[in-house]
């Protein structure tokens, strides 16, 4: 069944005559005619009582009428939609994202993109590695921002200008405050905190050269934060990436670079083949921008 069809029964129902739909609608009689009994031969139903002095619907006409007006409605309001979406787009944009000083990166682009169109918002949700694969791959986020490498069957991505150092979260009041970068055997007795998901990316072996097995590992993190409060407390020292969290001068605690300064590169991730909405697109393009 055609949509021009279903136009020509609703003026048909409208002017309740076939000659003052006809006219309405720039058409000949006969036209109109054969237009709407193939439409009952298609249907298999009877749509009009006609012979009087107009016409009226039958009751599958009466149901047929009310299902056209809302599918040509339905048509309309989505054609308006998509004629106007160049000039006024607007939307949610979800990141998840670490803690960590990249995340200015996608605030910037958030900000461009929101100059030009002001009714895009936008929603980070802060989480580690696999906090953030996990709202991706469910759908919950459109973007991730991550350290590393990714895994590039299931993920597209882009690296950003941004990338930081790893080393150790310690109590300036710990032996090891004095030291300018710390060794990896300096802390082979010590009691760490790392981030939880250390074990899956070997991290700890990476930094340290020798498994999490070998090493005294009290505590794990999400979020460095939660990890500071613990070497506040005493419960040892946290492996952690620079920018993430900043001591002051007046924190009972400093950052110490380890000396084989590993740098971890930030990249911007989202799922392979996604088709995102205007929205996020207008966001994706100004991310793409070099500052």
């Amino acid at each position: 069944m055609e949509l021009r069809v279903l136009g020509y029964f609703l003026a048909v129902a409208r002017e309740e005559s076939i000659s003052g739909a006809a006219n309405a609608l720039h058409l000949s009689q006969p036209t109109l005619s054969r237009q709407l009994k193939d439409m009952e031969a298609e249907l298999g139903k009877q749509l009009f009582i006609r012979g009087g002095k107009k016409i009226e619907l039958t009751d599958e006409g009466r149901i047929l009428k009310k299902r056209a007006e809302e599918i040509i409605a339905l048509v309309e309001k989505t054609e308006n939609e998509i004629a106007v979406s160049d000039e006024h787009i607007s939307g949610d944009v979800f990141i998840g994202a670490g803690e960590t000083v990249g995340v200015r990166h996608l605030t910037k682009a958030a900000k461009r993109a929101r100059d030009v169109y002001p009714d895009i918002r936008f929603h980070i949700i802060s989480g580690d590695r696999t906090d953030v694969a996990e709202r991706l791959d469910s759908g919950l986020v459109d973007f991730g921002l991550v350290f590393g490498s990714v895994d590039e069957t299931k993920y597209e991505s882009i690296q950003i200008p941004n990338s930081d150092v790893w080393g150790v979260l310690m109590r300036k009041d710990s032996p090891l405050a004095e030291n300018g970068m710390i060794e990896p055997k300096d802390l082979y007795d010590k009691p760490l905190i790392v981030s939880r998901q250390a074990d899956k990316t070997g991290i700890v072996k990476r930094l340290l050269h020798r498994s999490a097995d070998k090493l005294n590992i009290v505590a794990t993190y999400n979020l460095i934060f939660n990890g500071a409060l613990m070497v506040q407390d005493g419960l040892g020292y946290a492996l952690c990436l620079g920018s993430i969290i900043n001591p002051s001068q007046n924190s009972e605690l400093c950052f110490k670079p380890l000396t084989n300064a590993l740098i971890e590169e930030m990249r911007v991730i989202w799922k392979k083949d996604n088709v995102f909405s205007k929205a996020s697109q207008k966001f994706f393009e100004e991310l793409t921008k070099h500052d």
